[in-house]
């Protein structure tokens, strides 16, 4: 009987490639924006803008043959007050999970090292979500909820965002619709499924644990925020909002029309007139001198929405030669003079005009490591007996929020239609 490969199965080698592909996104192109413009280091008194909201003097004709030249005026000033919150990315992990990888003998890589390196990664993809945010922390809306077994499958597909802020094993809460009160009280709980292109995710249904099933139209809620209303980073919806209701740092925008943004509805499909209309509102409110230079920020459904457009006034020319085929446009494009910068985290229903600017950071302690007072940044866990456990901890920690100088200087296109497939 001939001898088969099963055989000499046990002293075949075992290729395993060395080169590890990352199977999800670390986006952070707008909070890495953020994070070059110059930090205002503040304590944990909340930070004070100084604004001239307000013209003063008093303009008119007058007689200079005995006339009265009247009374003056003076112009008015306010205060924006902005705190920052602080965030952190913890890491735990045994002893033993480190062992493992710790030599090219044992492992293709050293995971522990690749880990912590990609931590602060992590970090900037988290900020970046909160940037997206409208100061509430709320991560997804929550459509539709069936549950089985114990566990929700719930869809988002009510906002711009599905569930692109959300991750895998992320921690979360469930608030209500009007962000009073939680459905997980006191318990957090983690994603344990995420499928972005349709837009699901799973989660232990919360009646399990003392709380309320989720219903349409219930928020998701980043990690850590239990006391009503949640407050969390004050992201771009919160700044460039041109409602005439709720606040903005301390000001009623019912009250204080100086301090809204400024907005075109577009109820639907992009148009050319959009972004020249949303970008000389601007001018019409801060003028013609201001020297402002806008980058059209926008989910590149939108940029594929603009590209259309210019395919509807394009006319190819043929040279007498062999030549390649190319239909689309490059990257180098412009919206009413303001460059084209895309992220996947963008609200796809938006289309923001940046102006970094009026944009700042302030900043109660930058994001490090957390350390002890003797310098440590690991930390080991205690057994059941009071012993050393054979698992540790890290964390990455920051103090910081968003603010706007001028809301005047802030412009977006909102309302507008999602093409198909995204």
């Amino acid at each position: 009987m001939a001898g088969t490969e099963s055989q000499v199965i046990a002293v075949e080698l075992e290729r395993v490639e060395s080169k590890i592909p990352v199977l999800f996104e670390r986006d952070d192109v707008f909070y890495s924006q953020i994070e070059k413009r110059p930090g205002e280091i503040v304590s944990s008194i909340s930070m004070r803008q100084p604004l001239e909201i307000n013209p003063g003097g008093a303009f008119g004709h007058f007689n200079s043959d005995g006339g009265d030249l009247g009374l003056g005026d003076m112009p008015d000033y306010d205060k924006a007050e902005i705190n920052t919150v602080e965030l952190k990315y913890a890491l735990q992990w045994t002893t033993r999970r480190k062992f493992g990888v710790d030599s090219t003998r044992k492992a293709v890589v050293n995971a522990f090292r690749r880990d912590l390196a990609s931590a602060m990664k992590e970090y900037r993809r988290g900020c970046d979500s909160l940037c997206m945010t409208a100061g509430n922390g709320v991560l997804a809306t929550i459509t539709t909820v069936t549950t089985a077994g114990g566990v929700c499958t719930i869809t988002c597909t009510t906002d711009g965002f599905g569930v692109r802020l959300l991750r895998k094993k992320q921690p979360i809460n469930i608030w209500s619709a009007d962000l009073t009160t939680t459905l997980y009280t006191p318990n957090e709980v983690k994603i344990s499924y995420y499928d972005g292109p349709n837009k699901t995710i799973k989660i232990p249904d919360p009646s399990t644990v003392g709380g309320t099933t989720p219903i349409a139209g219930t928020l998701i809620v980043a990690s850590g925020l239990q006391t009503a209303p949640p407050t969390s980073i004050l992201g771009v919806p919160y700044h460039a909002n041109s409602a005439s209701t709720g606040t903005w740092l301390g000001f009623n925008r019912a009250a204080t029309p100086e301090i809204r943004g400024n907005s075109v509805a577009a109820g639907g499909t992009l148009a050319l007139a959009m972004p020249r209309l949303a970008i000389n509102k601007i001018g019409d409110r801060i003028g013609i001198n201001n020297n402002y230079k806008l980058t059209a920020w926008m989910h590149p459904c939108q940029k594929a929405a603009y590209e259309e457009l210019g395919f509807e006034a394009s006319i190819i020319n043929k040279d007498a030669k062999e030549q390649g085929l190319d239909l689309y446009f490059n990257d180098n494009m412009r919206m009413a003079g303001a460059p084209v910068k895309c992220s996947y985290s963008w609200d796809k229903t938006r289309i923001d005009f940046i102006n970094y600017d009026v944009w700042g950071r302030a900043e109660f302690y930058p994001v490090q490591w957390y350390k002890d007072d003797n310098g440590n940044r690991y930390f080991v866990l205690r057994g059941p007996s009071g012993g050393v456990a054979t698992s540790n901890l890290a964390y990455i920690v920051s103090s910081w929020n968003l603010y706007v100088n001028n809301p005047a200087g802030t412009s977006y296109i909102s309302g507008l239609s999602v093409l198909s497939g995204y």
